[in-house]
């Protein structure tokens, strides 16, 4: 008897924890874009609550981690979705928003070396770009046309997975964003060596990150800093993967990513 009411209590917390979540999110439009080859990608977008006619505004892009693979275009909101509901930041930076999903057996960057991260650099320097993070590209660039973005105000970023997809976007298309924002990510470092591009990168990790190496992000700056973009790494004590936390929580996170734009007329 006491068994069988534990699981009713327990099937009652996880409803309430799922329509807690449908409600969460529920700002968010959901959709699904097809490419002209028929190819499909989940996302999820947020307007502006006012859009204004004859005014431009900053388009956001967020990717995900490993961990909110899937297909229920809802999972890749769980992390950074409630940054852009805040009605604080809903008024002071109207912005539009897309967090697509990546499915359960794809990646964003393309897939590392099978030895992972253990030995060496696990990145490849030479590789076509992911289906899934094609399609990304190919969802940016419909929504840029279709709605009042500026195009100098474009920003990306992600966590764990995403923050090397975040990497890889910027070293695909240098002259698109105005600023980057990798967490807990990684590259191969050559590929920033030679990276020319005026976007501004900021990045976050813990050093006891147990899942993606604190070194990738360490040597990431510096590859950076020796190309001479203009970077800042933060590094968190003591902080496990979940460095998203208190990046989050960094007090000048939003007037950062949005006070960035690209200098007139594009590029650098």
């Amino acid at each position: 008897m006491k068994q069988r009411i534990c699981i009713l209590l327990l099937g009652c917390v996880c409803g309430m924890q799922w329509i807690s979540a449908q409600k969460k999110f529920s700002q968010y439009e959901s959709d699904v874009y097809v490419s002209k080859s028929g190819d499909s990608l989940l996302y999820r977008s947020l307007k502006p609550e006012n859009v204004a006619e004859g005014k431009t505004y900053p388009l956001v892009l967020f990717l995900h981690g490993a961990g909110e693979r899937g297909s229920d275009n809802e999972k890749q909101l769980f992390h950074g979705g409630m940054l852009f509901t805040n009605p604080v930041n809903r008024t002071q930076y109207p912005a539009f928003v897309l967090f697509p999903q990546c499915p359960e057996d794809r990646y964003w960057p393309t897939p590392l070396r099978p030895d992972g991260f253990k030995d060496g650099n696990p990145f490849p320097i030479d590789t076509e770009i992911s289906r899934p993070l094609a399609l990304v590209k190919e969802l940016l660039d419909r929504t840029m046309a279709e709605y009042p973005v500026d195009p100098r105000r474009v920003y990306v970023m992600g966590l764990s997975m995403g923050g090397m997809g975040t990497f890889d976007l910027v070293c695909r298309y240098p002259d698109l964003f105005a600023a980057a924002i990798p967490i807990c990510g990684g590259i191969h470092t050559g590929r920033l060596e030679k990276l020319v591009t005026s976007t501004k990168f900021r990045i976050y990790h813990g050093d006891s990150d147990s899942v993606v190496p604190v070194e990738f992000s360490r040597e990431a700056y510096l590859a950076l800093k020796k190309a001479g973009i203009e970077a800042e790494y933060i590094e968190f004590p003591g902080v496990d993967h979940g460095s998203w936390y208190p990046a989050f929580s960094q007090p000048d996170y939003f007037s950062w990513l949005f006070g960035q734009r690209k200098p007139d007329g594009g590029g650098l």
